[in-house]
């Protein structure tokens, strides 16, 4: 009983840290943790142009204000024509707070696209080259 309420509380501590370090070398990188969203084709792809054209519209004023306000770094469609359209990285306090932001996308309000959420680490302040 100890041994699991000692797992519980190792485990609820690595969840809630933010960030870690990992030294290599003269280099220390400190490690952040992000929220991975993976937007799929949903179940709802049949609207018509102009509506499908209007959900893009709104999807693209979403994404833009979630970056806007610091909370995604970086978000774009993958090339191919397959079931996950694209990705968006949340740079959020919490998880709740990434799946808040991903289902509030009106792209995946209209069911276009449903969202699957994942945390991800990355040293912190990095850049795509």
């Amino acid at each position: 009983m100890v041994m699991a309420f000692l797992a519980l509380v190792i485990s609820a501590t690595l969840q809630a840290q933010e960030t870690w370090e990992v030294k290599e070398g003269d280099t220390t990188y400190v490690m952040q943790q992000y929220f991975m969203c993976f937007l799929k084709a949903g179940p709802e792809r049949g609207q018509d142009s102009t509506e499908s054209a209007q959900i893009q519209e709104a999807h693209m004023a979403h994404l833009t204000k979630v970056y806007e306000d610091g909370k995604s770094c970086v978000a774009g469609p993958f090339g191919d024509d397959g079931d996950i359209r694209g990705i968006v990285i949340y740079n959020t306090a919490t998880f709740e707070e990434a799946d808040s932001l991903a289902n509030a996308d009106p792209a995946v309000k209209a069911g276009r696209l449903v969202v699957e959420v994942h945390p991800w680490w990355a040293a912190k302040g990095s850049v795509l080259k």
